[in-house]
């Protein structure tokens, strides 16, 4: 039996204007066997991404250079699996965490790193972005908190840390739900005044942080933007109005 010739997609020029999965042809009624492979791969690549580990201690050496002490830090998941089974438990800290967290001050901002649904994303793009952000802030005249890495943790732990070191705001850097185009896609939440209990309504939130998504330089520009606009409106959330003009960014 002759296998049917693939056939030509008039929408294929979108293609260059977006990595979605869109244009990909067809064989009869089916896919081409090469997007099939391809999907198939990418696939692959976004299981293998919620199931990344951090790398602790390569981070945790360069994160020194950038500003110290760092806090290793633990959410109550104490594995992999419970994190995906119960996401409750990736919210809260540790009790050896917790005792980590009596820091003498307080801080206009807390910086903290996990490694969320992507501990590749944390891997591969957090340092660029810690690095740039930390030389403004320090421009701006801000205290920082002490960095914090936390294993398995969700993005409302950061609200536990920043509120028992008494830090006015908070940037929680987290692995982001893999994609079949993002498996390293990384994500930025801010909150003004964090305490325990917040909700998603509290938060701003910058996404896709990657070089294929939103560059390093972008995203600090972005990150710094609503941090100057927290502390002079006090607020955050659903009533902080994102009036950055995106034509501005530098990438």
């Amino acid at each position: 039996m002759n296998s049917l010739p693939d056939q030509p997609d008039l929408w294929a020029f979108l293609q260059s204007h977006t990595s979605a999965r869109i244009a990909r042809g067809r064989t009869g009624h089916s896919l081409p066997t090469r997007a099939l492979l391809d999907f198939q791969l990418d696939h692959a690549r976004a299981r293998d991404a919620v199931y990344s580990e951090l790398e602790r201690d390569q981070l945790v050496r360069q994160l020194k250079t950038v500003q110290e002490p760092v806090l290793q830090l633990h959410s109550r998941a104490a594995d992999r699996q419970q994190y995906l089974q119960r996401p409750d438990l990736g919210r809260k800290l540790d009790e050896q965490s917790r005792v980590k967290l009596s820091v003498p001050g307080r801080f206009d901002l807390c910086l903290v790193l996990s490694d969320g649904l992507s501990a590749t994303a944390i891997n591969s793009h957090a340092l660029p972005v810690v690095t740039r952000l930390v030389e403004e802030v320090r421009k701006l005249g801000w205290s920082l908190a002490p960095l914090c890495v936390v294993e398995q943790g969700r993005v409302a732990v950061g609200d536990e840390i920043a509120y028992a070191l008494k830090a006015e705001t908070v940037v929680v850097l987290i692995g982001e739900r893999p994609g079949l185009t993002s498996p390293d896609s990384l994500g930025a939440y801010l909150t003004f005044r964090p305490e325990p209990g917040l909700t998603d309504e509290s938060r701003n939130c910058i996404s896709n942080i990657r070089p294929e998504g939103l560059p390093y330089e972008a995203a600090v520009q972005k990150l710094l933007y609503l941090l100057t606009e927290m502390k002079t409106r006090k607020l955050s959330g659903v009533q902080l109005k994102d009036e950055f003009d995106d034509n501005l960014l530098t990438h």
